[in-house]
């Protein structure tokens, strides 16, 4: 065996990065065949833009990974250069580490990670240590850095990444998540005061923390891994590449901007979505699924988008990310949208209720089980499960004139999992007048019980969850997720064979439409 060979399948029979258990389902660890993936895309994107060149092969390209965990990227970027360059410098030693001293950057989310990344990099924890194959660093961190810094705390947030305070401000010792990325004023100075000198990276690659706890005023969890993509883009690379959860591509709270930007920005050269997560991070669950893109200052013009569930996969397909204000997954499911939205129709949404519409939290419990004189009917999920329940009318004082309207009501809330068929949305519910609803519902109000049971007919249809889904991409679906729905007259029983003949819907369109959306049972038990 060469020494060569040595080097390059060193401590990976097994291989010690498929076994290591994630930190949490926001601090995921990347398994080592999909970095590969990604860097196989990369390598791709740079043949194309030199002329055939294989970038492992050019000693000058600098890579840095600004949130490295396992340090997975950079050393299975070291591994390639280490082949690409054995003509330029035939030398293992000194090829290798001029690799790892000019070559390739990181920096530690956390110190443990800065450790872990060290050890899988140098195979040693300390990049002077006896065992490191680095043989030039004149200090431990080498060139993968992390020194804990603090957050800025401005009226009980932070300034930069908006952590909770009271969360956030532990003491020495404690993880306090405060990433070097992100909390700065002027990144290009950062990243001079961390490495010295004017650092100008070829190629950022990682995999970012997704979010950080106590968004929404301390009760849930706020994205934050949108700032890593922006503080990236900031450094002027020629390429940038990161994982991301899905949700961004149509959802997620505080990212309408960061979609925007992203959607319509031309540089955004290849989009591989993974719907279920699973088929990338095996026993993790992160809602809509993650997805990788590959942005190149080089290009202009449309991406190459692939969607990847299980051992089905559709393109590349060359697509304009920034036709609609979200993004649709499925670039089969375009010609429907063109179909539906080209008749320029009302959307059903302005009939549907905002969030919390009567000012009642899904977890209010004001209520009583016994009606009393002047009482409105109150509905409400609890523990999965429907109830109705009974509270005063004068209690009820936002949108109290919605009371007295006829409701069709849905849940906020609909998971199921990510297998397909899906039935995307919860079963609706008819609510005579007058009647009100927690946060639990959303709810479309009309004047009549005739036209409650059309909307309710449309509303079970195929068709009608079709478009929602394409907005829909959490548990979650809130008015805007209906806004491809259109209005229709309410004057009969809908059903998917009188909706496609109206919006001349193919049989092969319905035959996609119903591999993605299975019939909705009302017979059966609520399912929310």
């Amino acid at each position: 065996m060469t020494a060569q060979a040595n080097f390059t399948l060193r401590g990976r029979n097994p291989d010690v990065l498929t076994c290591i258990a994630n930190l949490s389902n926001d601090e995921v660890f990347t398994p080592p065949e999909f970095a590969n993936r990604m860097l196989d895309t990369l390598a791709e994107a740079w043949a194309a833009n030199h002329g055939g060149a294989n970038i492992w092969a050019d000693k000058t390209v600098k890579f840095l990974d600004p949130c490295t965990k396992s340090g997975v990227f950079l050393r299975e970027i070291t591994s390639r250069l280490t082949q690409g360059l054995e003509k330029e410098i035939p030398n293992l030693e000194k090829r290798v580490n001029h690799i790892l001293t000019r070559q390739v950057f990181g920096i530690g989310i956390t110190q443990i990670t800065s450790l872990l990344a060290r050890r899988s990099l140098y195979c040693s924890k300390h990049a002077t240590g006896k065992h490191s194959i680095a043989k030039s660093f004149a200090g431990d961190d080498g060139n993968i850095w992390f020194k804990r810094i603090k957050h800025t705390w401005d009226d009980g947030r932070c300034r930069y990444c908006g952590a909770p305070k009271a969360i956030f401000d532990r003491k020495k010792g404690l993880e306090n998540h405060a990433y070097a990325l992100l909390h700065t004023n002027n990144i290009k100075t950062r990243l001079a005061e961390i490495f010295g000198g004017n650092m100008q990276f070829d190629v950022i690659i990682g995999n970012p923390p997704y979010q950080m706890t106590g968004g929404a005023g301390g009760s849930s969890a706020s994205s934050i891994y949108h700032l890593f993509v922006e503080q990236a883009l900031k450094l002027d690379p020629r390429y940038l590449s990161m994982i991301l959860p899905s949700r961004w591509l149509a959802g997620g709270r505080g990212l309408d901007e960061f979609r925007k930007a992203m959607l319509s920005d031309r540089h955004m050269r290849d989009l591989v979505d993974y719907p279920a997560a699973n088929d990338v991070f095996p026993g993790v669950e992160i809602k809509a699924g993650i997805c990788y893109f590959l942005w190149d200052a080089a290009h202009e013009g449309d991406c190459k988008v692939t969607t990847i569930r299980g051992n089905e996969v559709l393109g590349p397909i060359t697509r304009n990310l920034g036709e609609y204000d979200v993004f649709v997954r499925d670039a089969r499911a375009v010609s429907i949208l063109h179909k539906v939205l080209g008749r320029g129709e009302a959307s059903i949404n302005t009939i549907l209720t905002r969030d919390t519409a009567f000012g009642l939290a899904s977890n209010f419990d004001g209520f009583h089980e016994k009606e009393r004189s002047g009482d409105v009917p109150l509905n409400f999920i609890r523990k999965m499960k429907r109830g109705v329940g009974f509270i005063r009318r004068k209690d009820i004082t936002k949108n109290s004139h919605l009371i007295d309207t006829w409701k069709v009501l849905v849940p906020e809330a609909y998971n199921g999992g990510d297998a397909v068929p899906h039935q995307i949305l919860g079963k609706p519910l008819i609510a005579p007048s007058p009647s009100a609803c927690t946060q639990s519902f959303l709810f479309f109000h009309v004047s009549s019980r005739k036209v409650a049971m059309s909307l309710h007919s449309y509303y079970t249809t195929r068709f009608f969850r079709f478009l929602v889904s394409q907005r829909k991409i959490t548990q979650h679906a809130l008015q805007s997720t209906y806004a491809w729905v259109p209005m229709q007259t309410w004057d009969r029983t809908w059903t998917d064979e009188a909706l496609y003949a109206k919006y001349g819907i193919t049989k092969k369109e319905q035959a996609y439409i119903e591999s993605q959306v299975r019939a909705m049972n009302l017979d059966d038990a609520d399912d929310e």
